[in-house]
């Protein structure tokens, strides 16, 4: 019973060794009496018991690997804590088990130095600004130097580019300064805006007022030409209508009537409105005349007391 036991145990080891199921994310890679003989793909297999056996296992997804910070020295000689990403794949089950002992390890390496030797060919500003272009410098470069080991760099990701205090403390300073320039340059652009925009406004406020006052002496003028014209045709009219009176009979005489009203009217207007006496002229000369007499009266009269 007991050796009939262990002939069973002893089978099922057999077939244990002689069936071999490989996942469907893994190829396998078998040696025969420590010599290599293919790499199995996913699926079911049969193996030589003791004679064939699986070396190595590899897992044909993209696997992540986190690349440690590192010191990098910028073009500009600025000290930097660079970390990133590392996408790849295993393309070759064999190259990736004899062509190098830890692919994983050789790829956060090369990845570390290869990041190290971009860096220095840029400087600080560009490390930020073409962080693009460094990742498909770096995976190029990465893909070059795998290529031996059977592994695909897919992309190679920067984490976090981190400078030392005292340039984070000279940046701030920096940008702080660039903040302040482009603000004084903002208001001045304002401030040349305006002034441009209040010149403009002055000089077309300038222009309509000349523009009315120019319009308003045309219009004077026209108003004038027009009140003289119309004044000239009044008299005009006015004057051939007394013409024409004056051509009838009896018109010298309504003429010579008329004039003398006028004048009886103007001087009794002129009686009633003046502060000073006024008579006619004939008045006023006889007014003189008499004043005159008196006068040389009263010369005679003082020259006769004289002699007495």
């Amino acid at each position: 019973m007991f050796a009939f036991t262990i002939f069973i145990l002893f089978v099922l080891f057999i077939l244990y060794k002689l069936m071999l199921i490989v996942p469907m994310r893994e190829v396998h890679v078998i040696e025969r009496l420590g010599k290599f003989r293919t790499v199995l793909q996913p699926g079911f297999h049969f193996l030589i018991p003791f004679f064939d056996r699986v070396a190595y296992r590899h897992d044909t997804r993209e696997q992540v690997l986190d690349v440690p910070p590192q010191s990098c020295i910028s073009k500009d000689n600025i000290q930097l804590e660079v970390d990133g990403l590392v996408y790849l794949k295993v393309m070759d089950g064999k190259l990736a088990s004899y062509g190098i002992e830890d692919y994983r390890l050789a790829a956060v390496n090369l990845a570390q130095t290869t990041m190290r030797s971009e860096i220095g060919k840029l400087t600080l500003s560009q490390t930020f600004s073409e962080r693009d272009a460094l990742n498909e410098a770096i995976v190029r470069e990465i893909d070059k130097a795998s290529d031996p080991w059977g592994i695909k760099m897919l992309r190679y990701e920067i984490k976090n580019i981190s400078p030392s205090r005292h340039v984070i403390h000279t940046l701030e300073k920096q940008m702080e300064a660039e903040r302040r320039k482009r603000a004084e340059i903002t208001l001045a652009s304002a401030e040349k805006e305006a002034m441009i925009n209040l010149s403009q406004g002055e000089r077309q406020e300038a222009i309509n007022i000349s523009e009315g006052q120019k319009q308003k002496r045309i219009n004077e003028a026209q108003g004038t030409a027009q009140e003289i014209a119309i004044v000239a045709n009044a008299q005009a009219e006015s004057m051939a209508m007394v013409a024409k009176a004056l051509a009838v009979n009896g018109g010298n005489e309504a003429m010579n009537m008329q004039l003398k009203e006028q004048f009886i009217e103007q001087v009794g207007e002129i009686l009633q409105k003046a502060d000073i006496s006024v008579v006619p002229t004939e008045l006023a000369k006889m007014e003189g005349f008499f004043e005159g007499i008196q006068q040389v009266s009263n010369t005679a009269a003082g020259s006769k007391g004289v002699r007495k």
